[in-house]
């Protein structure tokens, strides 16, 4: 019996084959299942789907369609919830307007204040919503991977984060904001030759390196814990039977237990790295920048 369970950083890329495409993609939606008389559990390989076909040169595998689908279901949303917009809503509207006002309140206003809060709103609501499908899609049957369980998107999202900050600094302070984010007042002089280093690397390489990750590593985490757990109660109710199938109940509870926990943290995840990018903004735009 094999079970990996090696946590990597998994970057998805797809080697150019066509033949496997569609007949295949049936059977990848869906966890393995123990149909051999063995226990699969979760393998890595899940993170590097077959490719489907090819776009422009570009693969496109499974990952890609449900990045794909979760971007069209967020943007139908979005057109419908403010084509039409009436000053007493409908349900829809104000479900749509209590998520705009949710990032608005709880993140822009929040953090940069009400002008600089309005400047960045658009890209703070981006940022959250598309987190936030794309995590959601690991709790979907049939897709059962979050769209941020591979490294692209938390990387793009880390980098606008981070381009986004240099950007508001540079155009805050132009001469004072590389200066003051490397050479923080009020610390002597001999100091800056072990400040400034730590700066640099804390400031402008891990930033983006630990935003990227704490996103990816937690979508990574909770899919393969939610495999294991339905692998391990289709093995114990389908496969072995008999008396072991009083374990498969105990896998099921913590399936469930697991998928409300798993949306909590995609809410959570969407949540922070937005606010994450909110407070690099502020730091960013501060006064003594």
């Amino acid at each position: 019996m094999s079970s990996t369970m090696t946590i990597v950083v998994p970057i998805s890329i797809g080697a150019p084959k066509l033949e496997p495409a569609l007949f295949n993609l049936a059977a990848t939606l869906t966890p393995r299942l123990a149909t051999d008389g063995e226990f699969h559990g979760p393998s890595i390989d899940e993170f590097f789907p077959e490719t489907l076909f090819s776009i422009a040169g570009v693969p496109v595998h499974r990952i890609t369609l449900i990045q794909l689908i979760a971007v069209a279901i967020l943007v139908l949303i979005m057109v419908l919830g403010t084509r039409r917009l009436k000053v007493v809503p409908g349900r829809f509207q104000s479900v749509v307007e209590m998520g705009f006002g949710f990032v608005r309140n709880n993140v822009a206003h929040e953090m940069l204040g009400r002008k600089d809060g309005e400047r960045f709103m658009p890209l703070l609501t981006t940022i959250f919503f598309m987190t936030l499908f794309f995590n959601l899609t690991g709790l979907i049957p049939f897709f059962n991977i979050a769209g941020t369980s591979i490294a692209a998107v938390p990387f793009l999202l880390a980098i606008v984060s981070y381009v986004t900050f240099i950007y508001a600094g540079l155009r805050k302070s132009p001469k004072n904001f590389f200066k003051n984010a490397l050479f923080p007042a009020g610390v002597p002089w001999p100091a800056y030759i072990i400040v400034t280093p730590l700066e640099f690397i804390s400031t402008f390489l891990v930033r983006p390196v630990t935003l990227m990750l704490r996103l990816l590593m937690n979508m990574v985490v909770g899919h393969m814990l939610l495999v294991l757990c339905f692998s391990a109660t289709w093995f114990f109710f389908f496969t072995v039977g008999g008396g072991w199938a009083f374990l498969g109940i105990g896998t099921l509870a913590f399936s469930g237990a697991f998928s409300v926990f798993e949306i909590l943290v995609a809410v959570l995840q969407a949540y922070i790295f937005t606010v994450l990018t909110a407070v690099y903004i502020q730091l960013a735009v501060a006064e003594e920048h």
